[in-house]
């Protein structure tokens, strides 16, 4: 029987995709499709932390684990983490805009405010990813509450907070592993407080703590940087887990021109009065000492970070035209791209230019996610070889570590 697949009339939509993802990771299509579907017949395999047992070892960076994606935005996590060999079972994100754009993409509707989301109803999963927002903590009243005899601990500092959200059902579920993201602003927000109690909670539920500021400009033409902070519960790895975060990629830097449109919408062009407004703008600020202003993009060069209130003016990340034309705005598919989304070269963005531009400006970059993600499958894979987990099952549906260590 011939091994051979001869596939005729690729609809132009995926063969764009092919030819996109192919050009990025620099390899022949025939390379691309068999990753493609190597990766896709690995999905099918259990978890690490499920009943069954995998049929053979797998290879370092290639482990499959399951994953929840909590405050999940259009899913920037998720297309890291599953191209690092990860399953999603769970997704949480309120905002109904971005709900309509994850829906569009992934075929799943995530569950809507996490305040209301019971613990129990979350599946047992191996990582834990979540983008949580950056909220200042109250700490009044706990010497109070120490004089008195009465516990605090997280539940008090944290109350009333998304973050005590996040902190409940990471007490209630206990992954082996956690993988959050944020401003980098959060090590100093309220004057360093918040990450104190952050880190400080993540550490009184047990868990060691890998907290580093990483600029995606060595992954996408565009500087942005945020914290990640990626945690191994203590009572599964121990206290000496080898996790290091991802070197800078090699290879050459990623340069704006490479994501631009060849015939851009004219809507995008700014009019003479917003241009006008910016300058004078820009100048005001300069001759006050102030680095206040547009941001006219070198087309060999990177960008200021996209911010959620690009659809506002666009004056962060504006792209020059030529003599005599205004600069205009990025397209929204531009703004995907600036992020490292695919998915807008797969499907079409299913929501307006103006949600469009917030969703992009509020999200991970995939590629970080991805980079990160494989240094976790590193740990998972030492993990499983130095405790021959492999030969483990689990009971009543608990991760197999927590059988096998514990």
């Amino acid at each position: 029987m011939s091994k051979n697949i001869l596939i005729r009339s690729v609809p132009e939509n995926i063969h764009k995709w092919i030819e996109d993802e192919r050009y990025r990771q620099q390899m022949t299509k025939q390379d691309f499709i068999f990753r493609v579907l190597e990766n896709a017949s690995s999905y099918g395999q259990p978890s690490l932390f499920d009943h069954a047992t995998p049929a053979s070892l797998p290879s370092p960076g290639r482990l499959p684990f399951t994953f929840i994606d909590l405050f999940a935005g259009i899913g920037g996590f998720r297309i890291g983490l599953q191209r690092a060999g990860g399953r999603c079972v769970f997704t949480s994100e309120w905002d109904k805009y971005s709900q309509k754009t994850y829906h569009s993409w992934f075929g799943d509707i995530p569950y809507g405010d996490i305040r209301e989301l019971k613990p129990a109803d979350i599946p047992n999963h191996d990582v834990l990813a979540a983008g949580f927002p950056c909220q200042p903590f109250s700490i009044a009243g706990v010497s109070k509450k120490n004089s008195l005899g009465r516990a605090h601990g997280f539940k008090d500092k944290t109350q009333g907070t998304l973050f005590f959200h996040l902190a409940t059902i990471i007490e209630a579920k206990r992954p082996p592993v956690l993988f959050l993201e944020n401003v980098k602003n959060l090590l100093s927000h309220d004057a360093g407080k918040t990450w104190a109690v952050i880190e400080n909670t993540l550490k009184d539920l047990n868990y060691l703590v890998f907290p580093k500021v990483i600029d995606a400009s060595a992954y996408v033409p565009q500087h942005r940087e945020r914290i990640i902070i990626v945690c191994f519960d203590r009572s599964v790895f121990g206290d000496n887990v080898p996790f290091k975060f991802p070197e800078k990629p090699s290879g050459p830097t990623p340069k704006l021109v490479d994501i631009l449109e060849e015939k851009p919408d004219p809507k995008y062009t700014l009019s003479n009065h917003l241009w006008s407004y910016l300058q004078k703008y820009a100048q005001k600020h300069k001759e006050l000492g102030n680095g206040f202003g547009f941001g006219l993009c070198k087309l060999d060069g990177i960008t200021r970070t996209l911010s959620a209130r690009y659809y506002k003016d666009g004056s962060e990340v504006l792209i020059p035209q030529g003599k005599g034309k205004n600069p205009r705005r990025l397209t929204p598919r531009e703004a995907a791209r600036l992020m490292g989304f695919p998915v807008p070269e797969q499907l079409d963005i299913a929501v307006s230019d103006t949600q469009a531009y917030k969703q992009f400006g509020n999200a991970v970059v995939p590629a970080v996610v991805e980079a990160v993600g494989k240094q976790i499958v590193d740990v998972l894979y030492w993990h499983v070889i130095s405790n021959g987990l492999l030969k483990h099952g689990s009971k009543n549906n608990k991760p197999v570590y927590a059988e096998a260590v514990r």
